[in-house]
């Protein structure tokens, strides 16, 4: 089942908050995890790209390399996607992962062929808000990260994650053998650059080469909710 981007668009609308001086709105921070060897991943892989199209969304995809052993591996898996599935499914306290996951937040879990299931968590994301003011720019080889000093209810991880806008691959073994898919906002590099209490200013430059676009997310450890996430500029 496709997602109709204006309807979803005007569906995440309804919800957005009044701010205060001291609030920006938090986009919906939306984790595909995936994989060019899943039969039941194509249909997700095309809903991701109708949800990254929509204002107020960063939508991330995921790819794990867990099922590479059935015929295809996977040309973007990295173990590390596997690893921070896992350690979502320890924070559930759940002991099974699978493909299509979608993490909503940092929060909710969905299965990611379920296109009314994730609409639903989409809605209930959208009305969020942030007492961070977190702004990025990547430029000259350098991502500067700032926010002013902010109440948060404990340290938070700085996370930045690099990703490809969109690719396409020629699936030739495994399950999708003889697909041609469409991959969107690929995630090629996930790192923690370090740790913010919000007792100070936010102020990090961390490296920033080559035309991979950006994201900062700020996550509870665990990993748990995400409290403030921004796409870097330019």
């Amino acid at each position: 089942m496709r997602l109709l981007p204006a309807t979803c668009l005007a569906l995440l609308s309804t919800l957005a908050p009044s701010l205060s001086a001291a609030e920006s709105r938090l986009p919906v921070v939306v984790e595909l995890f995936t994989s060019q060897g899943c039969s039941s991943c194509p249909p997700a892989d095309a809903m991701l790209a109708d949800i990254a199209r929509m204002d107020g969304v960063i939508a991330l995809s995921l790819h794990v390399d867990y099922w590479d052993y059935i015929g295809w591996p996977d040309s973007f898996a990295s173990p590390d996607h596997s690893a921070r599935q896992e350690a979502y499914a320890r924070a559930a306290g759940e002991r099974m992962v699978y493909t299509p996951q979608i993490v909503v937040g940092g929060q909710d879990r969905v299965v990611g062929g379920d296109a009314m299931a994730v609409m639903e968590k989409l809605h209930a994301h959208a009305g969020a808000v942030t007492p961070v003011d977190l702004r990025a720019r990547c430029h000259g080889g350098e991502l500067r990260i700032e926010a002013p000093p902010a109440p948060l209810p404990g340290p938070l991880d700085v996370q930045v994650v690099r990703y490809r806008p969109e690719d396409r691959v020629d699936i030739t073994g495994g399950e999708n053998a003889g697909l041609s898919v469409a991959y969107h906002n690929i995630v090629t590099s996930w790192r923690k650059a370090g740790t913010w209490t919000g007792e100070e200013p936010l102020a990090m430059t961390v490296p920033c080469e080559g035309s991979d676009r950006a994201v900062i997310l700020l996550q509870e450890p665990g990993p748990g909710r995400i409290r403030a996430a921004a796409k870097a500029g330019r």
